[in-house]
């Protein structure tokens, strides 16, 4: 079966044909880095005009480059969200006008659910229960996956996502955006021993985050005690990249520690991971140090960032469970539990 999906839940317009849930024949994605990085942050209605400039563009680029004619294709598999209202309205409006001129069902998937099988899309098979990982941008949640389709939710932030929180730190310290990147280089090249942060805790809530108090910790240690967080730095340049390394650490090991935990106490067969964050080498160490029984499973390369195979490959088992399309008056969700 071959699927053609579409992502726009955030900044990047992306489409992909993926055959059977797995073989991916063209993975198109247009970003906007250009666009939002003047702000510092993703700036909704310049994203959603992007969006209506460049998705036909991008669709037509997909099948080309896949090879195939519209007429090929059996399926529409759509992100209906969580994300920013105006382009996932983009994105699904889309999917369900193709699917009235190819005469073609289409389904709309959940974009965090898809980011946890962009894990399993290069695995022969998955054991469950496994234990599902998504740290990105918008969301920091760990799941058990009873089985596809079917989850537990263990824990979530309390406030902000871990992605958000290196872009907040990175925009302290003057880095560019996104600063998940930046403060990836700059700790490479720190002391992650050096400033001592502490790791969020949630009473009564051991599977839970929280990094508002750790990005506190560190605009008070970078710029004073009660500072704004546009006021200026009190360190020495040199040791910006101690407080890069020591930030990331601490955020990083505190997924890993809850991860590790979570996956031992549910009995977990396997960790797979999603979103952007899952894309930061540091993250991918420390889980090999920390964790030696359970496997871990890693997006291949292309998949950690929005993009839509992920959606493809997620709507084709979507169907096949459901055994139909969705109607045409589906309507895209800003916030989705995963369930």
């Amino acid at each position: 079966m071959l699927v053609l999906g579409i992502e726009t839940t955030c900044d990047e317009t992306a489409v992909s044909v993926v055959r059977d849930g797995k073989e991916i024949l063209s993975n198109i994605v247009y970003s906007q880095m250009d666009i939002h990085s003047k702000f510092g942050g993703v700036f909704p209605e310049l994203s959603c005009r992007r969006h209506q400039e460049v998705l036909i563009p991008t669709i037509k680029e997909a099948l080309k480059a896949a090879g195939v004619q519209n007429h090929q294709i059996d399926l529409i598999s759509v992100a209906r969200g969580p994300g920013l209202i105006g382009a996932l309205l983009i994105g699904l409006n889309g999917a369900k006008a193709l699917s009235l001129a190819w005469d073609k069902p289409y389904v709309g998937v959940n974009h965090v659910e898809a980011h946890l099988y962009a894990s399993m899309m290069n695995q022969e098979a998955v054991e469950f229960p496994s234990l599902g990982v998504v740290v990105s941008g918008g969301h920091t949640f760990l799941v058990r996956i009873l089985e596809l389709g079917k989850y537990e939710l263990l824990g979530t932030t309390q406030d902000d996502a871990i992605g958000e929180a290196f872009d907040k730190v990175g925009s302290m310290l003057g880095l560019s955006y996104p600063g998940g990147p930046a403060i990836e280089a700059l700790a490479a090249k720190g002391d992650p021993l050096k400033f001592p942060f502490k790791k969020g805790r949630i009473k009564e809530r051991p599977w839970d985050f929280s990094f508002s108090g750790l990005k506190t910790n560190v605009l008070y240690t970078v710029k004073g005690a009660n500072a704004l967080k546009n006021a200026p730095l009190k360190i020495k340049e040199e040791e910006i990249a101690d407080i890069c390394a020591s930030f990331q650490e601490t955020a990083l090991g505190d997924v890993v520690e809850k991860a590790v935990a979570a996956a031992k106490t549910f009995a977990c067969k396997g960790i797979y991971l999603g979103g952007g964050v899952s894309n930061n080498k540091r993250l991918r160490a420390l889980f090999a140090e920390k964790e030696k029984t359970i496997p871990t499973f890693w997006p291949p390369f292309g998949l950690s960032l929005d993009n839509a195979a992920m959606i493809a490959g997620l709507g084709y088992h979507h169907f096949l469970r459901q055994g139909k399309g969705d109607s045409l008056d589906l309507e895209p969700m800003t916030r989705i539990p995963i369930n």
